[in-house]
């Protein structure tokens, strides 16, 4: 087995996510009831998210509660992470990241309004890596399908990337009918929505840079638009001034000395 690097979005990723677990665990030793009072406020709780909470549609996601949650999340952060960030680079994949772990808050969010399998806004709450990295798994699956990994570390089993996935879909599935963990298990799914939609919709060079071609898109066709109505108001006061002068559509100014020479008059050629 061998390691990826370490390095890039994935590093500072992991490090902000070991970092504050081990914040949250000295926090739990020297005050646990400022410890608690801030989970509470932190976590992904539906009801508080609707009376302005929004914050917690990304800090939730930083919440690892469990050891063996944190190892296993960062492993397959570092290791399926490298991969996409890789292929893809670091703008890409921060986008992947974020947008997996808010956008699959905030339908979980809307969804347990429904009450659907007896989700209820109020009591339940979620908290955890795993939506981001549900997205990030499923541009996995479907960019990445034939590679193989091991499920289940230190055991000599390997398996296709889109299976493995499809695996881990189904026993959150499960989990969401079975009615335990509903909100996070729903949160997940939701998170592996929202990843194949980033994959699907964004640009391969990602949304921010798609917005910001936009916006110079939108600034440039600005600064056209006034240089063309600057070209028509000199048209019509040198007309009034008993000369004629014209423009390209553009607004570009055409010299009457080249408007004379036909570029297609070969007649010059020995």
């Amino acid at each position: 087995m061998t390691f990826p690097p370490f390095g890039g979005m994935v590093r500072r990723l992991v490090l902000a996510n070991i970092a504050v677990f081990f914040a949250m665990l000295v926090l739990g030793y020297v005050l646990p009831d400022v410890r608690g009072g801030l989970v509470d406020v932190l976590r992904l709780q539906p009801s508080q998210v609707a009376h302005g909470h929004v914050w917690q549609l990304a800090t939730y996601s930083f919440l690892n509660p469990h050891p063996m949650g944190i190892l296993f999340g960062m492993l397959t952060l570092w290791f399926c992470g490298s991969i996409v960030e890789g292929g893809y680079g670091s703008r890409w994949f921060a986008e992947l990241y974020f947008t997996s772990a808010i956008g699959g808050a905030v339908l979980a969010c809307a969804l347990s309004y429904t009450r659907l399998l007896h989700m209820d806004p109020v009591t339940n709450w979620a908290m955890g890596v795993w939506p981001a990295l549900f997205g990030v798994l499923t541009v996995i699956a479907l960019r990445f399908g034939d590679m193989r990994f091991m499920p289940i570390i230190f055991l000599r089993f390997t398996i296709e990337a889109r299976y493995m996935v499809a695996i881990y879909l189904l026993i959150y599935m499960a989990l969401l009918l079975r009615g335990g963990d509903a909100l996070g298990a729903l949160t997940i799914l939701c998170g592996a929505l929202c990843g194949w939609l980033y994959l699907k919709f964004a640009p391969r060079r990602g949304m921010g840079f798609g917005l910001s071609e936009q916006m110079y898109g939108a600034r440039n066709w600005w600064y056209r638009s006034k240089r063309r109505r600057a070209a028509r108001k000199f048209e019509v006061y040198m007309g009034k001034q008993g000369r004629t002068v014209k423009f390209d559509s553009e607004g570009k100014y055409i010299d009457p000395e080249e408007e004379r020479h036909d570029p297609n008059d070969k007649r010059w050629m020995n």
